[in-house]
């Protein structure tokens, strides 16, 4: 019995070691719109083909933002049935397509005006709704939950304790998803171990727990003066370059993985080359990378947006094609994590 035991244990810990490397972009509509909004109008999921081209193209994954307010109408209360049922569809559609879907909850610290960590909005009420994910996707192991997309004005300490609840709710529904924890700030690569006025992410959010061992830390990394992407100049890239770097050191120092859920370029042929030094920097180190995803990909983006990555009649943007190509040059590692292959 004791041996079985220690066998069971070092199974349950194998996710922890290696996971699937993850190569794809965000694709947006579900986070679009005023609220409520009414679907298909002011806001729309992903369909169908759009998931299935990004299959065909070799992409690994896609992040899927959405709006916490839509899914859940009221503070604790159940989860809208269609809102799930859209949601569900388009997780379907996509691991149909054979990528993983990764779930991330679009609402920077906030539902509506109320801010994650106040009394009128604490802790226990993103665990809520995490609680209720969990529960219905905990059945479809290639999901990853990504808790929050970019908090920006809570303290990292506590920050690192709302999402522990969180983490603590999806563990207690015996979903063993692979977890995706931010920082604040926006979580953003450049600035992870400085100390801000919201305290400093790379000491604080050390303090993430999870009971599985089965979580990344996602970085978001633009290019622009202020690191914002907002502009499509690229004067920042060489700073940028270096955050991915220093954050390497800091995963590798720690023993920790990470993922960078955002970052895009400009057409311009500086920031394209930039965008290139990105992900070969990502790629090469699987050990501490667990992959990308890519801003922005999704039919309802105007087609000047500057980081638009879907096709225009002339066929793919050169940022998609820098990406495709990447891909299939045999850059990407079968597996990422602590077992993976340098």
């Amino acid at each position: 019995m004791r041996g079985a035991a220690l066998t069971l244990a070092m199974l349950l810990a194998l996710p922890a070691q290696a996971e699937t490397c993850l190569r794809g972009v965000n694709l947006s509509g579900a986070e679009f719109g005023d609220l409520p909004g009414r679907p298909d109008h002011d806001y729309t999921y992903p369909g169908e083909a759009a998931l299935k081209r990004l299959g065909q193209l070799g992409m690994t994954t896609v992040r899927l933002p959405f709006r916490w307010e839509r899914l859940q109408p009221e503070l604790n209360g159940p989860l809208d049935i269609m809102e799930l049922a859209r949601l569900t569809d388009t997780v379907s559609w996509a691991e149909i397509a054979g990528l993983t879907p990764i779930l991330d909850l679009h609402n920077f610290g906030y539902y509506g005006k109320k801010q994650l960590g106040s009394q009128a909005l604490p802790a226990s009420a993103l665990a809520d709704i995490w609680s209720r994910l969990a529960r219905h996707f905990r059945d479809r192991p290639k999901l990853v939950f990504s808790i929050m997309n970019e908090p920006h004005d809570i303290h990292s300490a506590t920050w690192a304790q709302i999402q522990n609840a969180a983490i603590a709710a999806i563990r207690k529904e015996g979903a063993n998803q692979l977890l995706l924890v931010t920082g604040t700030a926006y979580g953003g690569a450049h600035s992870w171990t400085s100390d801000l006025r919201v305290g400093n992410n790379g000491r604080d959010l050390l303090d993430v727990k999870d009971p599985r061992d089965r979580y990344a830390y996602d970085f978001h990394q633009y290019l622009d003066a202020d690191y914002s992407g907002r502009a499509a100049e690229c004067s920042a890239a060489a700073g940028a370059i270096k955050a991915i770097g220093d954050v390497t050191a800091w995963l590798k120092t720690h023993d920790r993985r990470g993922f960078l859920g955002e970052f895009a370029a400009s057409t311009r042929p500086e920031c394209l080359t930039a965008l290139r030094q990105v992900v070969a920097a990502v790629d090469a180190n699987p050990r501490q990378w667990l992959g990308w995803t890519a801003w922005g990909a999704g039919a309802w983006w105007p087609q000047d947006y500057v980081f638009n990555l879907e096709p225009t009649p002339a066929g793919e943007r050169p940022q998609m094609k820098l990406l495709l190509a990447h891909l299939k040059a045999g850059r990407k590692a079968a597996t990422c994590g602590k077992d993976a292959k340098p």
